[in-house]
């Protein structure tokens, strides 16, 4: 591997780090809270490891795959460690393990938290916590390949990073990668903008505005509020955020197609059509059944609670106003499938993602016509209205698959770590490595994750990194082979 090349991206990452921290900073100042010390102790640290990394091994060659992979892998854990020292020198997170696990839920916009009094945290730290998913929900990698030379091979990184659905749609849109960056990022924070500006003219707070909104179009899920989206008790609110929250998990790629006035495409992409339909369908499922056992008060607040559950889980985003786990039994069943969704591949959203299950239904569909009904018929699988390839099938399957063995094999373990029913261990595995945040039984919306211990924490921590990378990429490094030349 480059090691020299490596170092100088590592570099890289740290500056960014350490030069975000102004505006945690900034928001310190304003509030004239004392954490603004804490902050600018953290920037000062991060920016001299970060600097000589950056000046040394300025020899920048190009990355290969391995070198994208191991960056992609331990280019997030290395910023998540070191984001945790503003909590940790403040003092509102002592606990490094707790830190670690607050900062890698932010950055890779799981939205699980440790803390059980999130309104008694200064303002300046809850920026931080929430700008997090600001920079993680685009990919932090993503923007640190901005300030890369061009050829340095950030194409690499970028692949290591990316969703395997994006694989298999095959979207891209831009020749050289810098201002495919660019253009995402664009895209992104003016999302980000609407939003804020939405919710501020609802009366919201503007400190509480931006950090919702970047828990909304990230699909992240942290709240400045103990009660997250329900301290607000408003549909003017709900829709609003439901609304940035499909948004988030549109492929972000449909969004430049719009700009340029590509609205065929935009009709033919079958995973955005399949995306919509599931919306609808569990949306409407779940509002009638609570409309149906009169949970709340009428058909449009049975609509307004169902909608915004629905899509807060099925977008990986974690945001709650009500506890669901007073709804009916059959209510929770059809959020417990929705936690195993995910949105569209190349979003904001993590999870399994709709275009691998439309590529799983399409083979089924096509493998039992081929046995039963029609031997003689050739199928062929179709995306986009261009076929697919046998090998990117066996991609979606294969993918599938391991999702659902990390499931299974880590409630297991966490059953074994922390002696816990099969609900909460299940349910931990399910919210973390989906990067949901809130879960079922112990974890539900109205708990937190401080109970754990921290071999538990660290665990859950690194379904979160292995979700967020969507799972190749975090694996991959323990092959050996991987390590030789």
């Amino acid at each position: 591997m480059n090691f020299t090349s490596i170092a100088n991206v590592l570099g890289t990452l740290l500056l960014v780090t350490g030069s975000s921290m102004v505006f945690p900073a900034i928001c310190s100042g304003l509030y004239g809270e004392d954490d603004l010390g804490a902050i600018c102790i953290a920037a000062a640290i991060v920016i001299a490891i970060g600097l000589p990394l950056k000046r040394v091994f300025r020899n920048n060659h190009q990355l290969n795959i391995k070198d994208g992979l191991f960056i992609a892998t331990f280019g997030w854990v290395i910023i998540s460690a070191f984001s945790t020292l503003p909590f940790v020198i403040y003092g509102a997170i002592p606990s490094f393990t707790d830190a670690f696990f607050e900062m890698m839920s932010g950055y890779t916009t799981t939205g699980a938290t440790i803390l059980t009094n999130i309104e008694a945290v200064p303002h300046g730290l809850l920026f931080w916590r929430s700008q997090t998913h600001l920079l993680g929900g685009m990919g932090f990698l993503t923007l640190t390949l901005i300030f890369l030379p061009h050829g340095m091979g950030g194409v690499r990184i970028f692949r290591a990073e990316s969703s395997p659905g994006q694989v298999i749609t095959k979207d891209k849109f831009m020749a050289r990668n810098k201002d495919t960056m660019v253009w995402l990022w664009g895209i992104y924070l003016a999302l980000n903008l609407l939003q804020t500006i939405f919710l501020y003219l609802g009366d919201m707070s503007l400190f509480d505005s931006l950090c919702h909104a970047f828990g909304t179009v990230s699909t992240s899920g942290y709240s400045t509020k103990n009660a997250s989206m329900g301290y607000y008790n408003s549909a003017y609110f709900d829709w609003v955020t439901i609304l940035f929250m499909i948004l988030g998990g549109v492929t972000f790629v449909l969004f430049y197609m719009m700009l340029k006035g590509e609205w065929q495409q935009v009709r033919e992409n079958t995973e955005f059509r399949w995306y919509l339909g599931f919306l609808l369908f569990f949306c409407g499922s779940v509002s009638l059944i609570l409309w149906t056992n009169t949970t709340h008060n009428g058909f449009w607040e049975s609509l307004r609670y169902g909608t915004f559950q629905v899509v807060s889980i099925l977008t990986t985003t974690g945001f709650t106003t009500t506890d669901y786990e007073l709804w009916p039994q059959s209510a929770q069943m059809f959020l417990i499938v929705v936690c195993f969704i995910g949105a569209c591949a190349g979003s904001t959203t993590s999870g399994i993602k709709v275009v691998h299950y439309v590529v799983i239904i399409k083979y089924m569909y096509a493998t039992i016509k081929r046995i039963f009904l029609q031997p003689m018929t050739v199928s062929t699988i179709r995306l986009n209205g261009r076929p697919v390839e046998a090998s990117i099938v066996d991609l979606a399957v294969c993918y599938f698959i391991i999702n659902i063995f990390l499931v299974l094999s880590g409630g297991c373990v966490m059953i074994l770590i922390d002696d816990l029913d099969y609900l909460t261990a299940t349910s931990s595995i399910v919210a973390t490595l989906m990067n949901i945040g809130p879960g079922f039984g112990d974890i539900g919306p109205s708990e937190n994750y401080a109970f754990f211990s921290d071999t538990g924490k660290w665990f859950l921590s690194w379904n979160m990194l292995v979700g967020r990378l969507e799972m190749f990429s975090a694996l991959v490094i323990f092959y050996p082979a991987f390590w030789k030349k």
